[in-house]
């Protein structure tokens, strides 16, 4: 592993400006927007559209997703968000009176709408696991999943917090109980290394638009060999066997494509989107996920010193995602903080009543100068 110089060159970020609010949403790398832009000129002239290009694109995306969570490439799909994604898995997991669904409280709605439907439907149980502040919060997970638990539904970091979740540890505590583990991964992967083979997700969705550095309403969900042969949202055609002789597609079957295919949105081959998602998954795997934890960590864990002296309360490192700094507020901040922080061009959001800094390649030490001084000013 080793530290990755700033990439602030690649994207379009002015000099004035700090953004460190990754866990929003993060900017696009030159390289994306033109490969978006090409994209989106191949739906001007459609005569020079191929039946490859209906495939070829995807499956690049999927293979690309799959080296960053170690994973293979048939158990990919495409899909447009998280929730797309969690849907797809609450639809193919089994859930009965007298069992529960473990999730951390405080976690994204798109990760407990659906859980909460199925709960309804079905006389389940959502249950909620306080993690506590500052503290690990694996150990309060593996306590609730018990001989109860259907599913454990979980983050791999909390996005209010960066509360982290040992997803290892998990994955053994569900075996023991026979649980399905179902993740949502978008404020955790491509910025910090997650081994598929080791977690064993029975699902795993990941948005795109934030760490991944992809556009918006793109995605991916992972499909565990034994879950493969679900039912999915869609029923298109392009996830049909023989798809590709587009003159028999009134020739219906009942066969899906091999692996996880079935699982893809509607409209997969996007052509507009999906050539700056490849842009940016071939740019993180260049960099390669260990380096950018590495590196990030590195970054946050500076941050975390200097706020603290300025009397916020930032996460403990051991106990958040290595990526991703939340720090509670001093008492008597402005309510109207982060509108002066932006009237200074430095970024940040605010979730859960704790500020979030997320920086990533594109921040250098002027950007953590200027945030520093920022909050000094206005604390």
């Amino acid at each position: 592993m080793s530290i990755i110089p700033c990439q602030r060159a690649l994207f379009d970020i002015p000099r004035d400006v700090a953004y460190l609010n990754t866990a929003y949403m993060s900017p696009l790398s030159h390289a994306a927007v033109a490969a978006i832009d090409r994209g989106a000129r191949m739906k001007a002239r459609p005569w020079d559209l191929t039946i490859p290009d209906f495939y070829d694109a995807p499956d690049r995306a999927r293979a690309l997703f799959a080296g960053l969570v170690n994973a293979d490439a048939a158990g990919v799909a495409l899909a447009p968000s998280a929730s797309y994604g969690i849907e797809s898995a609450a639809r193919n997991i089994p859930l009965a009176p007298g069992r529960r669904v473990v999730l951390l409280k405080d976690q994204f709605p798109s990760h407990v709408y659906p859980w909460r439907r199925r709960a309804v439907e079905t006389g389940a149980e959502v249950f909620a696991v306080a993690a506590p502040p500052g503290e690990d919060a694996t150990a309060a997970v593996l306590t609730a999943i018990d001989e109860r638990c259907a599913v454990a539904a979980l983050p791999n970091v909390l996005w209010t917090t960066g509360a982290r979740i040992d997803l290892a540890a998990v994955r053994r505590r569900c075996d023991e109980t026979g649980a399905a583990l179902v993740l949502d991964l978008t404020q955790s992967a491509g910025a910090m290394v997650t081994d598929f083979a080791a977690i064993r997700p029975d699902f795993a969705t990941a948005a795109a638009y934030k760490w991944l550095l992809g556009p918006y309403a793109t995605g991916f969900l992972y499909v565990a060999p034994e879950r493969r042969d679900g039912a999915p949202l869609e029923e298109g055609w392009i996830t049909r066997k023989d798809s590709r002789n587009f003159a028999g597609l009134v020739e219906y079957t009942d066969e899906y494509e091999p692996g996880a295919l079935r699982f893809d949105m509607g409209e997969r081959a996007n052509f507009a989107l999906l050539p700056g998602l490849i842009a940016a998954l071939e740019q993180l795997t260049a960099w390669g996920v260990a380096n950018i934890e590495e590196t990030l960590a590195a970054r946050a864990a500076g941050l975390s010193k200097r706020i603290a002296a300025l009397g916020l309360s930032p996460t403990p490192d051991v106990a958040r995602g290595p990526h991703y700094l939340s720090a509670g507020l001093p008492v008597g901040a402005p309510k109207d903080l982060l509108a002066r922080l932006a009237a200074k061009q430095v970024y940040l959001s605010e979730r859960g009543g704790a500020l979030r800094v997320t920086p990533h390649l594109w921040n250098d030490e002027e950007d953590c100068d200027r945030l520093v001084e920022a909050l000094a000013s206005e604390l």
